[in-house]
């Protein structure tokens, strides 16, 4: 498994994977922390011990397609940052466990990664989606210096009855 570690002022991300369970099932089983997320929420235990798998799995090969980090704050797990990789574009993606929504982690996160992708994968160019009732999340893109670069219909979150809109985010460093 690549050790690759993460430090910013308040957090560290470290590959995550089966042995954040617990913590990662508590935010993948919640509606409300996963409202406007594709894949989630889970509706079981077994859906996020296969994601984690999955996770494992791919920590373990030589040149990973995505890199999923745990997000911990004082050692204690708090949510996720991940990079998925396409044709040399990074695709951000984060979630925060509720109870530390509104404290800038998800930015944070998300901002540690561009510059750890940026300085040692030589990534310049990120994009991110997010529904378009996700406020918090399309203020974080932005934050990061990302413009919106579309909207579309067709967004089916998980948990939702129907379908929604979507916004795409992107930007070259």
């Amino acid at each position: 498994m690549k050790s690759i570690e993460i430090k910013t002022e308040r957090l560290t991300l470290k590959p995550l994977g089966s042995v954040y369970l617990e913590t990662v099932n508590a935010y993948a089983m919640d509606y409300e922390n996963s409202k406007y997320m594709c894949r989630l929420p889970n509706e079981s235990v077994e859906e996020t011990v296969t994601f984690l798998a999955g996770v494992d799995a791919e920590w373990a090969k030589e040149e990973p397609a995505f890199y999923e980090f745990a997000i911990l704050y004082h050692n204690e797990h708090i949510g996720a940052v991940g990079i998925y990789f396409e044709n040399g574009i990074g695709e951000l993606s984060w979630i925060i466990n509720k109870k530390y929504w509104r404290n800038g982690f998800a930015y944070e996160a998300a901002k540690a990664l561009v510059s750890y992708f940026t300085e040692h994968m030589g990534t310049t160019h990120f994009i991110a989606h997010c529904d378009t009732e996700n406020v918090a999340s399309y203020k974080v893109m932005e934050k990061l210096g990302m413009t919106r670069t579309g909207k579309c219909g067709g967004r089916r979150n998980r948990a939702a009855a129907e379908d929604s809109f979507e916004c795409r985010y992107e930007m070259r460093v």
